[in-house]
């Protein structure tokens, strides 16, 4: 299934294309902050709609993960990085896709504190 997504402001837009079953919930310093319910489907599966250039990006502590968010309103609608096995991956705030209920996603709580 292709799924919409965007910043609040609009300027962060984006396709994701694959099956939503499941978010992940973090409580990382800075996911925890957000409030991200993550789906991470692989990059090639993602197609931003707006130049990457619109997106700013922030990386701390192992400098792995591109968390991107858009420079006028704030929001952080997806980030990137490479898993463990070496693949290209995006993790996706399933808040910000259009027409989903983030209440009738299950989420797996992963306790990011503990890295």
């Amino acid at each position: 299934m292709k799924y919409k997504g965007s910043c609040h402001c609009g300027r962060v837009a984006f396709e994701a294309d694959g099956e939503l079953t499941q978010a992940l919930a973090c409580n990382c310093s800075i996911c925890q902050r957000k409030g991200s319910l993550l789906w991470f489907i692989p990059r090639d599966k993602m197609t931003l709609l707006t130049p990457p250039e619109a997106a700013s990006t922030y990386t701390f502590n192992k400098h792995v993960v591109k968390h991107r968010f858009c420079p006028v309103c704030g929001m952080h609608p997806y980030g990137e990085g490479v898993d463990p096995e070496g693949n290209h991956v995006a993790a996706i705030n399933i808040r910000c896709l259009e027409g989903i209920d983030p209440e009738s996603v299950p989420v797996h709580h992963y306790d990011g504190r503990a890295l």
